[in-house]
This record gives structure tokens, sequence and C-alpha cells, in this order.
């Protein structure tokens, strides 16, 4: 999977998702007018960056994961790979996303 080195302009991306300001914003942990900055150009840090891309193209809910789910997902691909493609196969056909 490439891997997205920085997602779109944060306001084509929020408008493309149909989220005002606080919506999109307060789903990464930065404050409505924190994000008008970054929308009028300022440059966003990295944290943020991949914080935007992880919840707004990933579609990942931040207050539903946990460090152990990441490290149970490792498992399984460094133990059994084949079982893990099958799974994010049945995942992302689940969740309409064909990449």
């Amino acid at each position: 999977m490439a891997r997205m080195s920085k997602p779109a302009q944060p306001r084509p991306l929020r408008q493309r998702l149909g989220l005002n300001q606080q919506q999109f914003w307060s789903a990464v942990g930065v404050t409505q007018s924190g994000g008008s900055r970054y929308e009028s150009g300022r440059s966003m840090p990295k944290p943020v960056v991949e914080l935007v891309r992880l919840v707004h193209v990933e579609g990942i809910d931040l207050s539903r994961v946990r460090g152990e789910d990441f490290a149970i997902a490792s498992h399984l691909r460094n133990t059994n790979p084949a079982l893990y493609s099958r799974l994010k196969e049945k995942v992302r056909i689940k969740s309409g996303r064909t990449t």
C-alpha cells in the first residue's frame, strides 16, 4: 500500500467530506480557529498532517483505537500473513475501499 506523505489541502478535503470546520478539526484535536489558520495557508505540523490523514483519509476513529489494537494487528501480520491479508481484504470490501 502506498503511503500518502501529505493529505490533500485541508479545506478542499473538509469540503469534500461535507464537514464544517468545528467537526473536521475537533476530530483531530485542533481548535476551529487553529484549523482555520491551517486552511488559510499556515503550515501544519507533521503530527497534525498525520492525524488528518488517519482520521479523514483512512477513516480511523481515534476515540476507539487503542495501542493494543496495533499490537494485535502487528502480531497477526507477522505470525499469520495469509490470514492477515484475507482479513484486510474483507475489511476493504466491507468499507467500499478498493486499493
